[in-house]
């Protein structure tokens, strides 16, 4: 089915189920609700207000609602957990692996967690409690414990055995098996063989003939932006987790990675307002007023800071009244500039592709395109300032501010979120907000400090 096509029927399956949902019809709320997917229920459950999750969460499958927990952002999930009762919650999380239960756990009651954990045998628990010895955003956190490795001297006959005895012990092979993980006899990561090499070469071939150990192992503490990006760097499907002795602990598999992605493109699109990804369409008003009236309190100061610039110079806007027409262009010009930069450079710390080695040559570059723009647009700007208000020192005025503010930006551009990485601050959350103030009480200094200085 096409995307598009595809994207229309769910659209429809939602407005069905809140009509449904208005109507009181459980049982036609049930039926369509087995027509989606877990990540779209958890998708429609976010787009419900509050108040009507409830009903539609009771409606969901117990065998459905732990893939519909982990596919809610965070605020959701509070709230479903929080209605649901403790046996609900034991039954919906029983078909959970140990790194998706280790991704749920904090926010779990302690009842229920207790209890989940004590139901389990001593190899699952030692499992889930490798997995929560490591921080979420790590490869630790990342990983599934159930790894199917094999040693290198056996011959792939006796690997394909494994594979039946493995099916029939856990009931269905591990998701996304694309190859096997080759240990030795101390369990040290060696390589990988691919499922393809396993069923399609003799079965008498060893594994060590055939397995592929150009596959670098990703150490445990990794990261998961940085995961992210090796995934996305070199193809891969899954990848071995190791500790620092180069002992296989897991394996990661591209669903994890493309939850990663997802939240860090969602993080990005949130920060720059001041929003986390996990926020809440529907949280409370007193609650999200709070949140916004945060940032909107930060960006308040800024401006006043800005306007304090312009007070300084507020008698030579009453007698030159086109600088009050003109100095927005300045600022905002040497904003749109700068927050080019800014983006570029931080898209490059995020990616380490910024640092020492090559911090100069890049804000002698972007210095170089500021100064190059600057001297290109502040031609243009002057033409239309003389054109307009008759006044050639105006223009060039207002020429020389423009360069100078756009030279500010991509100073700022550059050095802003570098500083912020430093500070141990997301520059993606404030880097817009040091950049903007920067600009603006730059652009309206220069432009009026230069129209008093020379004008009056």
């Amino acid at each position: 089915m096409p995307l598009k096509q595809h994207n229309q029927q769910q659209a429809d399956y939602r407005d069905l189920l809140y009509q449904a949902l208005g109507e009181g019809s459980g049982q036609e709320v049930k039926k369509l609700l087995g027509e989606l997917h877990p990540a779209e229920i958890a998708d429609t459950l976010e787009a419900l207000p509050r108040d009507l999750r409830p009903d539609l969460w009771q409606s969901v499958s117990v065998k459905l609602k732990g893939e519909v927990l982990l596919e809610a952002h965070k605020e959701v999930r509070t709230q479903l957990i929080e209605n649901s009762d403790e046996e609900e919650l034991l039954a919906a999380l029983a078909s959970l692996q140990m790194d998706e239960l280790a991704d749920l756990d904090a926010q779990l009651p302690l009842s229920v967690v207790d209890t989940m954990v004590k139901a389990m045998d001593s190899q699952h628990r030692d499992r889930y409690e490798a997995v929560r010895a490591y921080p979420d955003d790590t490869a630790g956190g990342l990983m599934d414990v159930d790894a199917a490795a094999v040693r290198g001297d056996v011959s792939l006959k006796a690997v394909r055995r494994y594979m039946r005895r493995l099916r029939v012990r856990l009931g269905k092979l591990p998701e996304h098996l694309d190859s096997l993980m080759v240990v030795d006899r101390n369990n040290t990561y060696l390589g990988i063989l691919k499922l393809s090499d396993i069923i399609s070469l003799e079965s008498a071939t060893t594994v060590r003939e055939v397995m592929k150990t150009d596959v670098a192992a990703i150490p445990v503490m990794t990261s998961a932006n940085k995961v992210a990006r090796l995934f996305e760097d070199q193809d891969l499907t899954s990848a071995a987790v190791v500790g620092e002795t180069g002992r296989l602990f897991g394996r990661i598999t591209i669903d994890d990675v493309v939850n990663v992605m997802r939240g860090e493109a969602e993080h990005e699109v949130m920060s720059r307002v001041g929003l986390t990804e996990s926020t809440d369409m529907f949280a409370p008003i007193f609650k999200s007023a709070t949140r916004r009236a945060v940032w909107l309190g930060i960006n308040m100061v800024t401006a006043f800071v800005a306007a304090w610039v312009i007070g300084l110079f507020d008698g030579s806007i009453e007698k030159i009244v086109a600088l009050a027409v003109l100095m927005p262009v300045v600022a905002s010009m040497g904003g749109v500039a700068g927050n080019q930069t800014l983006t570029l450079v931080t898209r490059g710390l995020a990616l380490e592709q910024v640092g020492k080695s090559n911090v100069r040559r890049l804000l002698r570059r972007e210095l170089a395109l500021g100064l190059l723009n600057g001297v290109f647009w502040a031609l243009v700007v002057a033409v239309v300032a003389v054109l307009w208000f008759k006044d050639t020192h105006l223009g060039l005025i207002f020429g020389v501010a423009l360069i100078l503010n756009l030279l500010t930006g991509a100073l700022a551009g550059t050095l802003v979120p570098m500083v912020l990485q430093r500070l141990g601050i997301d520059p993606a959350l404030a880097g817009g907000v040091v950049l903007t103030t920067a600009t603006d009480v730059v652009g309206f200094f220069s432009f009026l400090g230069l129209a008093t200085l020379f004008l009056l």
